[in-house]
């Protein structure tokens, strides 16, 4: 939990972005722009915009994947060319295989990390309105004790930092700790759940192609079982977003006042398009010819 923490703190700092956290972030945006439900037109152009947002989701995700799984690969390799051995070995190899099969529970798994990228929203909205509420940015920056020992100006920066990444801050720590203790809880209690998250699973599988690549050669990419895992990191991938995304957004419209009537049109607005435009969710349609 702490590794998935301080990394994901670190992606922060420097201005990255964890595509999965964006579904949760954006949904009470989203409902926030509702305005005029009755207007067909106006509920078509929001749809659209919901469309939008899981392109630029699905963009993020395929980004994450394809700096974490080539860099994975290459320390694997790299090791391997070093010292002999690689970090992640062959044992390990076959337990991630046999874990992030599409033919297993992966799908189960990752709709239940979908619930808990949505659970570190809310954590994060929780203590961002905690901190507002009783003023800590006033109280950091006017404490004595931080005014005598860092001077004015610099407990008033250090007050701002701390209004502006507090949220960020909940939502990554909580996440890191919910994906690494979870499991083990729920381990303790019998439910045998555990947590698949996309750029994590697409490591773990370069990791285990890294492992095996030295020993078999190309003759890896020919086991079927690896092609399973691929299509197994889709599917976790299309259900870490759509979930949080889906929970988030349902949450949003009952903060906003909508009816369930309303929410109900919006609900059969989305499905409409899916299932007519399914690929409108994945890529931007084609701008139709303007007329002459």
């Amino acid at each position: 939990g702490i590794n998935y923490a301080a990394s994901f703190v670190l992606v922060m700092l420097l201005h990255w972005t964890v595509a999965t956290k964006q579904p949760a972030m954006t949904a009470p945006a989203m409902a926030a722009s509702l305005r005029d439900l009755t207007d067909e037109d106006a509920l078509q152009s929001f749809v659209d915009r919901v469309a939008q947002l899981l392109r630029s989701q699905f963009a993020g995700i395929v980004g994450n994947v394809m700096v974490c799984a080539p860099l994975v690969l290459t320390v694997q390799l790299l090791c391997h060319a070093l010292w002999g051995s690689t970090p992640v070995g062959l044992e390990e190899a076959e337990y991630v295989k046999d874990s992030t099969t599409l033919l297993g529970p992966t799908a189960l798994f990752a709709a239940f990390t979908g619930v808990l990228l949505f659970m570190s929203s809310l954590v994060a909205g929780w203590t961002e309105n905690w901190f507002v509420f009783h003023r800590l940015d006033s109280a950091i920056a006017w404490n004595p004790h931080f005014v005598e020992h860092l001077g004015s100006a610099r407990a008033q920066r250090w007050a701002l930092w701390w209004r502006k990444n507090i949220s960020g801050l909940a939502a990554n720590i909580s996440l890191g700790m919910m994906l690494g203790l979870v499991p083990a809880f729920l381990g303790f209690l019998g439910l045998p759940l555990d947590v698949r998250h996309v750029t994590l699973s697409a490591g773990q599988l370069a990791a285990a192609l890294g492992a095996e690549l030295p020993h078999l050669g190309w003759q890896a990419l020919a086991d079927a079982q690896l092609w399973w895992c691929v299509a197994g990191i889709g599917a976790i991938g299309v259900l870490n977003l759509s979930v949080s995304f889906a929970l988030a957004f349902m949450v949003a419209l009952r903060s906003r006042g909508i009816k369930l009537g309303d929410r109900s049109r919006i609900y059969r607005a989305i499905g409409q398009r899916l299932w007519s435009e399914p690929l409108s969710f994945l890529r931007p349609p084609r701008e139709k010819p303007q007329s002459k």
